[in-house]
């Protein structure tokens, strides 16, 4: 039987002796333009130059009705399940433009945007997403021949990357590897040893965690208690620090710095960028089973290509004329990447045996040969 506490025992619970503060930390934001298109500070560079900003809004577009054309092509049975970024293009975009050429991009299933402002062909991913490993072998002239490819499974690529960015300090490379993930990916212990290591050793690494709100049907508020999901990098001797993730330029700022602190072997960075996931999860999806139609309704008010293009058109730096002919290019940049697409000669069944191990095993010489024996029958 537990004996009940006595009074001197009550006291000195209740008593809560001196302390001081041990550390202090801050998560800073960062906000270029409002919700309404205006700017709140100067633009950074490169952005002084009208063509630019022209330019990354093309961009942008462009993926949007990319993505809008993949996904019409999965509802034609002529891909397979397909993840929409629509309402993320700022984000993607602004990873993919400030990048360099020799860094490393580590992705998840929804930087389409990112693959192909670092220089993927259209037609590559429409492949992956039919199920044709060739789509991953990006072939273009300026295409990231050692980006890794798409990765599916959650967070698995983070440690992936502590060992990408670990070789190039190894090997002193001016060089920084970008780890992408969600929010429901900072809940996963890979992201957690991927963080500690990272800090441990200093290394050439930006973690985006992009915000979308959403993991799947799970809310950020049901994964974790944390205030901001960048605070999360404290824990590992890592700066972290939020954006507006439908601020393209802001995105492109922050990136723009924490690379340069990077290569310059100033260690990792986290960013966690603020942005809404407007689409389903995949086209395999309904999001109208579990997501709060008003609150998808305040996302769309916050569009960040309505954002921008606000700015531009304040600005006079962009017309109607000039939307509708920047339409009719990006259209048909995506209707030429489905032609080539469609035109690709399907691959062998004995395909599925590739791309697995440098010599295939003895014990997988048997299927192979019994599945070559049945195609030609």
């Amino acid at each position: 039987m537990r004996r009940p506490a006595d009074a001197s025992t009550l006291r000195l619970a209740s008593e809560t002796p001196p302390s001081d503060v041990a550390a202090q930390f801050e998560v800073r934001y960062t906000r270029i333009l409002d919700a309404d298109g205006r700017a709140r500070a100067p633009l950074p560079e490169p952005f002084s130059d009208p063509r630019a900003l022209t330019s990354l809004y093309e961009e942008m577009l462009a993926l949007r009705l990319f993505d809008a054309k993949a996904v019409a092509l999965q509802r034609t049975g002529r891909l397979g399940t397909y993840p929409s970024c629509l309402g993320q293009e700022a984000t993607a975009i602004a990873m993919g433009r400030t990048m360099a050429r020799e860094d490393v991009l580590l992705a998840t299933y929804r930087e389409t945007g990112t693959m192909l402002a670092r220089g993927v062909r259209m037609e590559e991913i429409f492949l992956y997403w039919s199920g044709d490993e060739r789509g991953s072998a990006y072939s273009g002239p300026e295409a990231p021949k050692q980006d890794f490819p798409i990765c599916v499974p959650i967070a698995t690529h983070a440690p992936q990357a502590v060992g990408v960015a670990y070789a190039m300090k190894l090997n002193r490379e001016p060089r920084v590897a970008v780890c992408v993930v969600g929010d429901g990916a900072t809940s996963k212990g890979d992201f957690y040893e991927a963080l500690n290591g990272a800090g441990v050793w200093q290394l050439p690494l930006v973690f985006v965690i992009v915000n979308n709100e959403w993991a799947i049907s799970v809310p950020r508020s049901a994964q974790t208690r944390a205030q901001t999901l960048a605070q999360k990098a404290i824990a590992a001797g890592i700066p972290g620090e939020q954006v507006d993730g439908n601020d393209v330029l802001a995105v492109h700022s922050v990136m723009q710095r924490a690379l340069a602190t990077a290569r310059a072997g100033g260690g990792p960075a986290v960013i966690e960028a603020l942005t809404y996931r407007l689409a389903d999860h995949t086209t395999a999806d309904d999001a109208t089973r579990y997501r709060n139609a008003a609150d998808l309704e305040r996302a769309r008010r916050l569009d960040p290509l309505v954002r921008l293009r606000q700015y531009l058109v304040r600005e006079r730096l962009w017309s109607e004329p000039q939307e509708i002919a920047a339409r009719e290019a990006c259209n048909a940049r995506v209707e030429q990447a489905v032609a080539a697409f469609l035109a690709t000669p399907p691959r062998e069944p004995t395909a599925m045996f590739e791309h697995l191990f440098a010599e295939l095993p003895a014990s997988l010489h048997e299927q192979r040969d019994a599945v070559r024996g049945r195609d030609h029958e």
